[in-house]
């Protein structure tokens, strides 16, 4: 015969019923990870960045904002672009920065100039060359600061605020896709989303 074993008081009855009063400790908001939308025509391209432009202009932070622009050869993206400063209030020529890499501009707006800068790191074939090239400076400032093909510089940008995802589904539509990669991304995604909410 062996004696009983004693195992102590780790198996006592615990009364789970207080436990529901209690404030969890983590507790994730509800976060939306992805925002899509399908343009039918130039024009609802056009449309989109206007109210991109507004909202970039009023939400904490927005003047500053980190957007990556991904998509195939003739996705898009610079035309995106072209409208996007066009709504923000950019004056005379909109060029492409395929081959200076980025082109500076600037818009008047209520609350002072606007500096903004459009990369196109299509031609790069060292992500090396974005530190090179002295960039990280233009980063480290204020303005907004807009990317195509910023696979080519993987691992030397810093974290965008945005990805703005294109897909050219045929002549005229294209799929558009927006996910956010900051906290200040997430929280103008959640606008952005119930703002969409609110118009339909």
């Amino acid at each position: 015969m062996r004696p009983d074993l004693n195992l102590g008081p780790q198996f006592k009855k615990v009364d789970l019923s207080t436990f529901s009063s209690h404030t969890p400790i983590v507790e994730s908001p509800a976060v939306p990870l992805r925002w899509e939308g399908l343009w039918s025509n130039e024009a609802a391209t056009q449309a989109f960045a206007a109210l991109l432009a507004q909202s970039l202009g009023t939400w904490p932070g927005g003047r500053d904002a980190r957007i990556e622009l991904r998509g195939q050869l003739g996705a898009g993206k610079t035309t995106l672009v072209r409208h996007l400063l066009r709504a923000i209030g950019v004056q005379g020529r909109i060029k492409s920065p395929t081959y200076a890499v980025v082109e500076p501009h600037q818009a008047s707006t209520d609350k002072g100039l606007w500096p903004i800068w459009h990369f196109d790191f299509y031609r790069f074939s060292d992500p090396q060359e974005w530190e090179d090239a002295g960039f990280r400076d233009i980063f480290a400032g204020p303005g907004l600061k807009l990317m195509e093909w910023p696979d080519k510089v993987a691992g030397q940008l810093p974290p965008p605020d945005w990805v703005i995802a294109l897909e050219a589904l045929d002549e005229e539509q294209r799929r558009v896709t927006i996910h956010a990669a900051t906290d200040s991304g997430h929280a103008w995604l959640a606008a952005w989303t119930q703002g969409a909410a609110d118009a339909a």
